[in-house]
């Protein structure tokens, strides 16, 4: 996060890239600071999303050196994949839009007719730019590697797709009031992406509806088809999978479980942080731990506000 980006040996610097991203690195240096945030974004959204799970994403912290749980096709794999794939394009969009690239500047004016009450204006986030340079950083490992089997190449590259497409969906109409007194009498609208975070909210949604496949071929091609019978046909927009997970209940690092215990969880809760779900049956310890907050909070003209600080005890509870 600390180098300048603007000497092409910079990129040697990067572990992880395979020869296509290479070169891409030292063909658009200037880009190089958007992808370093999204894999940053990535590794923070992630946590943040499954906070409550069994699996909280913290195997992500070791990329680009993955574990068990991120290198063979699980579900977990799934969301990751496609939420990187989201968050690079998301980055180089955005940076577009801020003027941080020299190479392109805002969308392009949207084709459909303003409203009566509005026009076309402001400065929309260049989708069309962060998905031609996204999609060439975030595919190319997955067509070049020798690593890795057909069908997992497959998965990955769906799910990534997923990512990029929901990503896509989420453009939507932004517009700021012009008027006297904030009339609004005039509005000024753009196209603009949501905040990462939503993103990943909407891709974890796939991901607990996520369908286990297999890699077959079908007429002239293989194609990635439900395992079970039973199951509808995989669509465009689903995340899939080729391994079940563990549980994640106890350590196996030929698994890449890291376990529960010592994990927080909520005893009033009945959601997946739940301390039932979360201990996996095997009960929890409780302590007391003392939290300093603000409180008493008074506004004062013009324009401040003084609070005091306030201790109390807060019960915690911890799995076994």
């Amino acid at each position: 996060s600390g180098v300048a980006w603007n000497e092409s040996h910079h990129c040697r610097l990067l572990a992880g890239l395979v020869p296509d991203q290479f070169q891409m690195c030292r063909r658009n240096l200037e880009v190089m600071h958007s992808i370093v945030r999204a894999a940053r974004q990535t590794k923070s959204v992630c946590q943040k999303t499954f906070a409550d799970m069994r699996w909280n994403c913290s195997s992500i912290q070791r990329a680009p050196s993955f574990g068990p749980d991120l290198l063979k096709g699980t579900r977990e794999s799934a969301f990751v994949y496609a939420l990187a794939a989201a968050a690079v394009t998301h980055s180089i969009a955005q940076a577009c839009t801020s003027g941080e690239l020299p190479l392109c500047s805002c969308g392009s004016v949207p084709s459909e007719d303003p409203g009566p009450d509005f026009r076309w204006g402001g400065c929309g986030d260049n989708l069309r730019y962060g998905l031609q340079l996204g999609t060439a950083f975030a595919d190319s490992p997955l067509k070049s590697s020798k690593l890795g089997t057909q069908a997992l190449k497959a998965v990955n590259l769906h799910n990534n797709a997923v990512g990029r497409q929901v990503l896509s969906d989420s453009l939507d109409t932004k517009c700021k009031c012009h008027g006297v007194s904030g009339s609004c009498s005039v509005k000024t609208c753009w196209k603009g992406l949501p905040s990462l975070d939503e993103i990943a909210f909407d891709l974890k949604s796939k991901y607990l509806a996520a369908i286990k496949v297999t890699h077959r071929l079908i007429g002239p091609r293989k194609q990635l088809i439900p395992k079970e019978m039973d199951v509808r046909p995989v669509k465009e927009e689903d995340l899939v999978y080729l391994i079940n997970s563990p549980d994640y209940c106890m350590p196996n690092p030929h698994l890449g479980s890291l376990g529960t215990q010592d994990r927080q969880c909520n005893k009033t809760s009945v959601g997946s942080d739940s301390c039932n779900l979360m201990c996996c049956g095997r009960g929890y310890n409780t302590y007391t731990e003392e939290v300093v907050e603000r409180c008493h909070c008074k506004y004062h003209w013009c324009c401040y506000v003084v609070c005091k600080k306030c201790r109390r005890k807060v019960e915690r509870y911890v799995c076994k």
